[in-house]
């Protein structure tokens, strides 16, 4: 856990747990680099699809030696992440990426790390990242200029390895002949300047976790399916003829016929049978969440607008972008819909629908739906309340995000989670309960800034979803919100964390700081645990993060132990254990561990034994040695750490 940068060295043995965690937590960074290095002349869709197979495979099948794997660890001071794991992951997918690029000929096998040529595949879409501007373009033709090594050494230099010594040793170790020339290749490439606070690399252009998707041929398939959907009709109707019984098949029960048209789903396409909850409804609701926000906006009365949004949302067509949130139904009202706002938010109009279980937002460029695509989002939503439906997200654009807040919410601050003491700043708030733009967190493992919004007491943070995730604090049993300077300073070591939790249908992340443990030698370590429940119920994910002595504000904690689909730091069960390897400032190493405060006693067996009273434990150890932790709770059960 040691924080500090040290000079290269030998990798040490790597497991496949330990790679596997680095894979998962710097997945992004890894496929970004494959993508970087894997021939231009793929396409843009091959690469993607090829770049994310290359970080799958990359998994070790068992224990991998030293003398396996001799590269530079990376190091925190540089960006890269300080982990073995991480650096073992990196030089297989980097092999892989080369090998890739290799020509091979035609009834010669695929060399490992190689894949067939028409694997990985997606079926009727084109899968490819954004497009940025004239500066990533020009890159990206450069790039395609070089050979793959040459490649592999500069996007190496730009992204992972300051030292040009590094760089080397890394390309070696990935089975490029001549390293050296392919740093003097790379320093030959004129590429455009980057941009104001990162490397142009890091932009969405080069980001192949970030996609669009478009269909393939749609002309060729057409040609190609005609006949086996006439054949295919033909077997049908005979199939008919052959199977019916002498009075048929009858109807299906207590059905209507299937020409019949459902009431109910007929409302629902209709704009005047939109629930439109009156202003000042929600200070007398029983319940305050999305049922009780009224209809706002400057187009709440456009019929011709409504009447499209809810046309798209029962048929979406080939134009429209439809996303939805992990668990969320993309299906068509089960009946009239509450309109929750209708309006113009930059150069498109919105409009934002609820159903009881969703929010639904649609948008459409502001001269009509006629005018080009449209895209509709979907978020569950269901048994919300003030505190989870402080906010909708109704626009994003150049990496910033507006949002539609609750009618309860009177006033909007802005403040980076990375920087604990600095003051919040205002947002401006507009009459319709729009705010003006503000920055959203960086979808990429460069966490400079972690912007959240401060609505009242609530503080909340934008996922890449719909609707925001709400952040507290405290034990499981009672979190409170972000309020207090403890509590932001807390959340300063977690909020780089959250990059993680993206995309996952996350409603609310809490962060509790569940013991601090004297240090040998002096100073005392923070121990937290950061849990994000998920609207649908399942697919929550827990961290277990230490802070040592001596860390900056806003700098991340070590993450230490991750598990998904378990209710341990939670109401259900209020419990933790977690344990690291940690080097003191005077250079001993030791096995520290710690639990929840309805701990006993903790154990460790294995590679280190003892026994200490308490929720904390430090014992003497070894670099790399593997401890058994185990404590006993007050009620005399056994506890784990995270699986």
């Amino acid at each position: 856990m040691e924080q500090q940068a040290t000079a290269p060295r030998t990798v040490p043995p790597v497991d496949v747990e330990q790679a596997e965690a680095a894979l998962i937590e710097h997945y992004p960074r890894l496929v970004r680099l494959g993508y970087l290095v894997l021939p231009p002349s793929l396409g843009r869709n091959r690469r993607v699809l090829t770049a994310h197979a290359l970080v799958q495979r990359a998994l070790p099948r068992n224990r991998v030696g030293a003398a396996e794997l001799a590269v530079p660890a990376p190091r925190g001071t540089d960006g890269s992440p300080s982990d073995p794991g991480y650096a073992y992951v990196r030089q297989r997918v980097l092999r892989s990426a080369l090998e890739a690029g290799r020509p091979r000929g035609r009834w010669q096998l695929p060399r490992p790390g190689q894949l067939p040529p028409l694997l990985p595949q997606v079926w009727g879409l084109r899968l490819f990242p954004r497009s940025g501007g004239a500066d990533e373009l020009a890159l990206d033709q450069a790039l395609a200029t070089l050979s793959g090594p040459g490649r592999a050494a500069y996007v190496l230099r730009a992204l992972e390895l300051s030292a040009d010594r590094d760089v080397r040793l890394v390309l070696s170790a990935a089975g490029v002949e001549d390293p050296a020339g392919a740093l003097a290749e790379a320093d030959a490439l004129r590429a455009p300047a980057g941009s104001r606070d990162a490397s142009l690399l890091e932009s969405m252009e080069f980001d192949p976790c970030s996609l669009q998707a478009r269909p393939t041929d749609l002309m060729r398939r057409r040609q190609h399916t005609r006949a086996a959907i006439a054949a295919l009709a033909a077997a049908v109707v005979c199939g008919t003829l052959l199977g019916l019984p002498g009075e048929g098949w009858g109807p299906s029960g207590a059905a209507a016929p299937p020409y019949a048209q459902n009431a109910a789903a007929q409302q629902a396409l209709d704009p005047a049978k939109l629930t439109k909850v009156a202003p000042g409804a929600w200070k007398t609701a029983d319940r305050s969440g999305f049922a009780a926000w009224p209809a706002r906006g400057n187009r709440v009365a456009d019929h011709d607008l409504l009447g499209r949004a809810l046309a798209v949302w029962a048929r979406p067509g080939r134009a429209v972008q439809v996303t939805a949130t992990p668990g969320t139904p993309s299906g068509p009202a089960p009946g009239p819909a509450q309109l929750l706002y209708a309006g113009e938010v930059g150069q498109a109009a919105v409009v934002v629908l609820y159903d009881g279980l969703r929010v639904v937002r649609y948008a459409e460029s502001r001269t009509g739906g006629n005018q080009g695509s449209a895209a509709l989002d979907f978020a569950r939503t269901d048994a919300s309340d003030d505190g989870s439906a402080s906010a909708v997200v109704v626009g994003r654009a150049d990496s910033n995000v507006r949002y539609l807040t609750a009618p309860w919410v009177s006033a909007v601050t802005v403040r980076d989670l990375l920087k604990p003491r600095a003051a919040a700043q205002p947002l401006r708030l507009a009459d319709d309960g729009v705010t003006d733009p503000t920055l959203s967190p960086a979808p990429t493992n460069d966490c400079r800034s972690w912007p959240a919004l401060q609505m009242g007491r609530r503080l909340v943070t934008d996922l890449g979803e719909l609707t925001p995730a709400r952040l507290t604090t405290g034990a499981p049993g009672g979190p409170r919100d972000v309020n207090s300077a403890a509590a932001l300073a807390g959340w300063g070591h977690t909020a780089c964390h959250l990059q993680g939790m993206r995309s996952q249908g996350v409603r609310s992340v809490n962060a509790w700081p569940f013991a601090t443990q004297p240090l040998p030698g002096g100073g005392s370590g923070e121990w937290t645990c950061a849990r994000a429940e998920t609207w649908r119920g399942p697919g929550s994910r827990v961290l277990t993060l230490f802070q040592g002595p001596g860390g900056r504000p806003g700098a991340p904690s070590a993450s230490v132990t991750r598990a998904e689909d378990t209710p341990a730091c939670g109401a259900r069960d209020p419990h933790v254990l977690a344990g690291a390897l940690w080097k003191s400032p005077a250079g001993a190493w030791y096995a520290l561990a710690a639990g929840s405060p309805d701990v006993r006693s903790v154990e460790a067996t294995g590679g280190v034994r003892g026994t200490a009273p308490g929720q904390v434990l430090a014992l003497p150890a070894k670099p790399g040695v593997r401890t058994e932790l185990s404590a006993r709770l007050a009620d005399g059960k056994k506890l784990t750490p995270l699986k």
